[in-house]
């Protein structure tokens, strides 16, 4: 079992890099009518990021969650053109993890913000989760 979350370090960073394709274009997702690089697909990238960057620190009966992300979107990418999307460790506060996120295509900056995300235990959370769905079966 993996549990070296205590080796992670504020200034950690992850790097992806993704296509724009039709599929999440704003009007594709309903958050737009242009065939763009839509909000929610470059705060999807952003999550995407963060997650990478403490995957191979996890213990595996753990996982995280987000919790808060916000986000400007600067400038529209077209299909076909390739984002750079970048998760910075900014502070890590008990089991809360803060990153700065930006993304970039190839005219610059597209996107910036800030994203928080929860360490959880992956069974504790589903069956709380769940349990909402059991509890409206005997409301």
């Amino acid at each position: 079992m993996k549990d070296n979350m205590k080796e992670l370090t504020i200034g950690t960073e992850a790097v992806l890099t993704y296509v724009t394709e039709e599929s999440r274009t704003a009007q594709q997702m309903g958050s737009g009518s242009l065939a763009v690089l839509a909000t929610p697909a470059v705060v999807a990238l952003m999550e995407k990021a963060a997650c990478m960057l403490l995957a191979p620190y996890l213990p595996d009966d753990m996982t995280t969650v987000g919790t808060k992300i916000a986000v400007e979107h600067l400038s529209a990418t077209p299909v076909g053109a390739a984002v750079t999307v970048k998760a910075v460790l900014t502070a890590i506060e008990d089991r809360k993890y803060c990153f700065d996120v930006t993304a970039e295509d190839i005219g610059g900056l597209i996107a910036r913000g800030q994203h928080e995300r929860f360490l959880v235990k992956t069974e504790r959370f589903l069956a709380k989760t769940y349990q909402k769905l059991e509890e409206l079966s005997h409301a």
